[in-house]
C-alpha cells in the first residue's frame, strides 16, 4: 500500500490549472467605500414615522411575540437616534472592495496585516451575521503589536458579505 506524502497530497488537492486569458483573469477588484444616499436614510425614518402598530394581545410581555414597546422604543431609537454616518464612518476605516465573480458582485474587506510574512486569514459568517461581526477582531488580527503582540503573528484577514447580504449583490 502506498503512502501518500505531502507533496501528493498537495498536488491532489491542486485545482487543475485554467486557460491563462479568461474572462474571470480579467476583473479587478474596486476599491469601495459605504456611501448610502440621503434619500435612502430619510425614506427609511419616514418609514418608521408611518408605522402602524398592532394592537397588543393580553398577558406577559414576550409570551405571543414582541413586546410591542420594546418594538415601539426600537423603532424611535431607529428613527430619532441612531446615527447611520457614524457607523458607515467607522466602516469605511476599512479597505473595502467589490469583484465581479459569476455576475455576482462581492463586497469584501481586505486588511494587509504588520510583519514581514503575514498569513492569509478568511473570516466568514452565517445566517443571519455580516462581516461587522468581526470590526473589532480584525486590527487585532492585523496588527498584534498595537494589542502586545508580535507582528510576527499578524494575519491579511478578507471578510467577505455574502452574496445577497451586506453590500454584496
Amino acid at each position: 500500500m502506498a503512502t501518500a506524502t505531502a507533496s501528493t497530497l498537495k498536488e491532489m488537492s491542486m485545482p487543475s490549472p485554467r486557460p491563462a486569458d479568461t474572462y474571470w483573469d480579467r476583473i479587478a477588484p474596486r476599491p469601495f467605500k459605504i456611501a448610502v444616499p440621503e434619500s435612502s436614510l430619510d425614506d427609511l425614518k419616514a418609514r418608521l414615522a408611518r408605522v402602524r402598530w398592532p394592537d397588543e394581545i393580553s398577558g406577559e410581555p414576550w409570551q405571543f411575540g414582541t413586546d410591542l414597546a420594546y418594538l415601539k422604543s426600537l423603532c424611535a431609537y431607529w428613527k430619532d437616534q441612531y446615527d447611520w454616518r457614524a457607523q458607515e464612518a467607522q466602516i469605511n476605516l476599512f479597505k473595502q472592495f467589490k469583484v465581479s465573480i459569476g455576475g455576482c458582485e462581492l463586497h469584501y474587506i481586505c486588511e494587509h496585516g504588520e510583519g514581514a510574512d503575514p498569513r492569509p486569514l478568511l473570516l466568514t459568517y452565517g445566517w443571519p451575521g455580516s462581516f461587522y461581526e468581526y470590526h473589532k477582531l480584525i486590527p487585532r488580527l492585523t496588527h498584534p503589536s498595537r494589542y502586545g503582540g508580535s507582528p510576527d503573528d499578524a494575519f491579511t484577514v478578507v471578510a467577505p458579505s455574502m452574496p445577497g447580504h451586506g453590500f454584496s449583490f
